[in-house]
């Protein structure tokens, strides 16, 4: 059973909502909630990771490959059969397994060389021609079609030295020659030896009659030892062939023919502020009936606004900011970030800007793009944006993916998104993910920073850093935190535990900012109910209240009672 703690809010700042953010809430429009770690069947961690540190896997770098080839009119984004899952707090697509994702990305590769290299053995086959035409070639020799071939790495030095950009490779010069003295010896009284032509001499003829046909756009093309070469027009870098031969310069890669002429596209990101749009909300319809088989009649414009487009976060713009080297240049706050295709809308990512962070809350885009990975583009684009930003706000240093749930494996894939940390649900302390994964491993709920049972495990430095900060606010909380089982800190026997902990509980309690039809009164200057029952109660509540919120927020905070 999934248990929350939830509350209404008319008005928030952005400060304070950072502070709920790292005591482990969110917000769906106008509604904060907290999952009950005890309780929950599903305990949900809040997962973050500082912008800076950030290491994309190769996965996250194809994905940019990806989009720079769709861009670049070289790859159609194709609607798939299969759709990204997504939790209330952040819509990122999952990442299949590594098998299955190498597979396709090979796959899709050779599906995108092999048009370019059919056109680039039909450019030989007419060099072929106009060499038989011009009389180079005799007419009467049978010649067969042209091959030509990717290059491997490990081929490159053999077919010609220093050809690190060596791309494509074809030898049909060696099967002209073969031809030739086939067809020469079988003809009586000729000079076989006198007439014959060389490799050498064939590929040279072809280079000569091809760059006389067009331009190869893209390409360098050179002969050696025989071989008609293609290189790449321009500098292949180390990393790009590390990634394995499927990163062979594909976005470079273009041809003078026709069919490989696709026209460039136009990707614009535009960020707003949070308000309604009529084109918005029909790619949202659209997104949740293709992605999520939504039924019509259960998306309305209300349920939307509420959802998405509501906010409690109080505006600050740039300019009305104290000190305007410590906000971005959009201010702070609620935000759409729209991307654009040739000025059509594909993908809508919702975002809060705060003091500290970039905070995902949702993404919708068109399911005609599915196949562009549009989920983790979009986080990359966001964790760009939050180290593009933070010139102009220092403190501006991390990105907020929601929730992470380790007992749902659709949900395991924000951890591809490194180095993370995970907010302990007992001290608020933030724990490196390598450090808390062998506690979620045995069991959903855990005290993340209690890193004493992993420490033979792990020698992190970071994570011991991470963990030895502490805060004046849950000092109370440590010095009760002594046994190594948890359950046992909720369900203590003792009489003696159970008055000191009372004791201690309403001490804590005393500085709640309560609310009374209008007047708002520290707890401690509330006069005390004349039946004991119902101050019992009333402290039993603030207890779980100043539980969820932390101490510092329920200092500052509201609490309403009517």
């Amino acid at each position: 059973m999934i248990s929350i703690a939830g509350l209404w809010t008319e008005r928030l700042t952005v400060n304070d909502y950072q502070a709920l953010l790292d005591s482990g809430w969110r917000r769906s429009g106008c509604y904060l909630y907290k999952p009950e770690m005890e309780k929950t069947c599903c305990p949900s961690y809040t997962i973050r990771l500082k912008a800076s540190d950030f290491v994309p896997s190769k996965e996250q770098q194809r994905v940019r490959r990806r989009i720079e080839r769709f861009l670049d009119g070289e790859l159609d984004a194709k609607p798939s059969e299969q759709t990204e899952d997504q939790d209330v707090s952040f819509s990122r697509e999952v990442s299949v397994s590594v098998k299955k994702s190498l597979g396709a990305a090979k796959r899709e590769k050779n599906n995108e060389l092999e048009p370019i290299m059919k056109d680039l053995s039909e450019q030989i086959d007419n060099a072929v021609q106009k060499c038989i035409q011009s009389g180079e070639f005799p007419s009467n020799v049978q010649i067969p079609k042209a091959s030509v071939k990717k290059v491997f790495s490990a081929k490159r030095k053999k077919l010609a030295e220093g050809s690190e950009d060596l791309l494509y490779t074809s030898n049909i010069a060696f099967p002209i020659v073969a031809a030739m003295k086939h067809t020469q010896t079988l003809e009586k009284g000729k000079n076989v030896e006198e007439n014959r032509l060389s490799p050498e001499a064939v590929s040279e003829k072809l280079l000569s009659a091809m760059n006389k046909v067009g331009e190869f756009t893209g390409f360098s093309v050179k002969v050696s030892k025989g071989h008609i070469n293609f290189l790449s027009a321009t500098q292949v870098t180390s990393s790009d062939r590390n990634e394995g031969e499927e990163s062979l310069c594909a976005t470079t890669i273009k041809s003078s023919s026709n069919k490989l002429h696709a026209r460039k596209r136009k990707l614009e990101m535009h960020l707003k502020r949070s308000s309604f749009e009529p084109e918005e909300y029909e790619l949202y319809k659209r997104y949740q009936m293709k992605v999520h088989n939504d039924k019509p009649e259960s998306i309305s414009e209300t349920s939307y606004k509420r959802f998405l487009v509501d906010t409690p976060l109080t505006e600050v713009p740039s300019s009305g900011y104290d000190d305007e080297e410590k906000i971005p240049l959009c201010g702070f706050g609620s935000f759409h970030q729209q991307y654009r295709v040739d000025d059509r809308l594909i993908a809508v990512g919702v975002i809060d800007i705060l003091p500290k962070c970039l905070s995902s809350k949702y993404l919708f885009w068109d399911p005609d793009f599915a196949s562009l990975s549009l989920g983790n583009y979009s986080a990359l684009q966001e964790i760009d944006w939050v180290k593009q930003n933070q010139a102009h706000c220092s403190t501006l240093e991390y990105y907020y993916l929601g929730y992470y749930i380790h007992s749902c494996n659709k949900m395991r894939y924000k951890a591809a998104y490194r180095p993370s940390e995970l907010l302990c649900p007992l001290r608020y302390q933030w724990v490196p993910f390598e450090v808390a994964k062998p506690l979620l491993d045995k069991k959903p709920y855990s005290v993340l920073s209690n890193i004493s049972k992993v420490s033979s495990s792990s020698s992190s430095p970071q994570a011991s850093e991470t963990l030895l900060e502490s805060t004046s606010e849950h000092e109370d909380m440590e010095q009760g935190d002594t046994n190594d089982d948890d359950d046992e800190m909720y369900n203590s026997d003792e009489d003696s535990d159970s008055d000191s902990s009372s004791s201690r509980n309403r001490s804590d309690i005393t500085n709640i900012l309560i609310s009374l039809n209008g007047p708002r009164l520290r707890y401690k200057d509330i006069p005390r109910f004349k039946n004991p029952v119902v101050q019992k109660q009333l402290e039993s509540m603030l207890v779980s209240y100043r539980k969820v919120v932390g101490a510092e927020l329920s200092e500052i905070m509201v609490y309403e009672l009517r």
